[in-house]
This record gives C-alpha cells, sequence and structure tokens, in this order.
C-alpha cells in the first residue's frame, strides 16, 4: 500500500477487485526463476525443487509456478492467494506445470487474507491443474499466522520427495 517495508511487490488493496501491482508481480516472478535458474546451474534439476511461501510469498509461489518454462516439483501455499488471477486461462493451462502438486493451507480466521482469498485461489488451480494434485486444507482457529498442524500437512506432502 505505497509504505516501505520488505515485500515481493506492493499491494494496493486486499479484496477480490483490488488493482495489482502487475509490474511488481511479474519482475518478483523473474527474480524467483532466476533464482530456480541458478539451482538449475548448481546441479539441482528443477523438478526437485519445491517453492514455497507465506502470505505475499505464497501467493508470488503460485504464480511463478503458473508462469515459468522450468517443471517444477511443487508448491506450499500459506494462507495467501493467486496473482493477477483474471490473466490465467479459465480451463486447464498447457504449460509445463499442468501436473504440479500444490498444497494450499489457510486458517478460517484470517483477518489480513481471508479464507475466501484461498477458496477463490483452490477453484481457480483446480480448473487449471489437475484437481487431484491440489489440496486445500483449512485450519480452525487459525488466524494470518501457523500452527503446528501446518508444519505437520507439509512435512507429511515433502516427505514424498525425499
Amino acid at each position: 500500500m505505497n509504505m516501505a517495508m520488505p515485500s515481493w511487490f506492493d499491494i494496493i488493496g486486499l479484496s477480490p477487485d483490488s488493482q495489482e501491482d502487475e509490474v511488481g508481480i511479474k519482475q518478483a516472478a523473474e527474480n524467483v526463476k532466476a533464482l530456480i535458474d541458478q539451482e538449475v546451474k548448481n546441479g539441482i534439476p528443477s523438478n526437485r525443487i519445491i517453492l514455497g511461501g507465506f502470505s505475499q510469498g505464497g501467493a508470488l509461489s503460485l504464480y511463478t509456478a503458473l508462469t515459468t518454462q522450468q517443471k517444477l516439483a511443487g508448491v506450499v501455499a500459506l494462507s495467501c492467494w493467486l496473482p493477477l488471477r483474471a490473466s490465467f486461462p479459465q480451463g486447464p493451462i498447457s504449460g509445463v506445470n499442468k501436473e504440479i502438486a500444490v498444497l494450499q493451507c489457510h486458517g478460517d480466521c484470517d483477518p489480513l487474507v481471508p479464507l475466501m482469498f484461498g477458496s477463490l485461489t483452490v477453484e481457480k488451480l483446480k480448473s487449471m491443474l489437475n484437481p487431484a494434485n491440489v489440496t486445500f486444507r483449512t485450519y480452525s482457529g487459525m488466524m494470518h499466522s501457523s500452527c503446528i498442524e501446518v508444519i505437520f500437512s507439509i512435512y507429511n506432502v515433502l516427505a514424498g520427495y525425499s
């Protein structure tokens, strides 16, 4: 909201119809893609890389995974939303990550990124990706934070990638 603070991109508003910082979101995604490229140069196959983040970082992880040309292993998206949602197709995507695994976790009492944002995001993801690969978990009483149950959910998903 044009305040000076560490962030991936500017958040202009927090409602489904708020204007979004398209330039900032796309630049941040390019920065993450450059990090992925660097890891690949270091010998890590892109299909072993999982993007993850909380709030704005989770939003950026989703956006980057859906726009990169690198095949990724998955996304862990916590208390977030899909930025630039309207820019994506109404149906299945044809990119390299159309089968990507997504774990999305959200608290049902989140006052900053309301559960509705998570619900709208998972509906969109299931229309674009293989719905069997998209997992959405809600946590009773959790606000804009995390809890041990979220950590166990992440652990259980990542245990399949060891």
